[in-house]
């Protein structure tokens, strides 16, 4: 049973799904590049973490609809990163980024968020 839903789900509109991967990879390359030089690194290294997110999001990750890669926000906080301590300590960095996000989610803190207007929230979404 489980198998089977899980093989209408991911198999149900193969065609459609990898015209928007190959469609999503195109325009994560030049975002890619350019938040790499954002955050101070060669550009490879942004190309290859950005293949590793796509990766991994595609196993474990997210909703239909959304698209998960490196944001300019995390771009320009790693600078000062990357110029202090080097390119190792951007790896330790994301880690904990995420590994924080992870915790949040299971102590849902994300349900404080039903308290901030959708005005604010939309003003802060945008911003990033």
């Amino acid at each position: 049973m489980f198998s089977k839903n899980l093989s209408q789900e991911w198999f149900s509109n193969v065609r459609a799904d990898l015209l928007a991967g190959i469609v999503v990879a195109l325009a994560l390359i030049p975002e890619a590049i350019a938040f790499s030089i954002i955050a101070g690194v060669d550009p490879k290294v942004g190309l290859y973490a950005s293949f590793c997110i796509a990766v991994v999001t595609a196993f474990f990750g997210g909703r239909p609809g959304m698209i998960s890669a490196a944001t300019g926000a995390m771009a320009l906080l790693m600078v000062t990163l990357v110029k202090e301590h080097g390119l190792q300590y951007l790896l330790v960095a994301t880690l904990l980024t995420g590994v924080i996000q992870i915790i949040a989610g299971f102590a849902r803190i994300g349900d404080v968020m039903r308290f901030v207007s959708k005005s604010v929230m939309t003003g802060f979404v945008n911003a990033l």
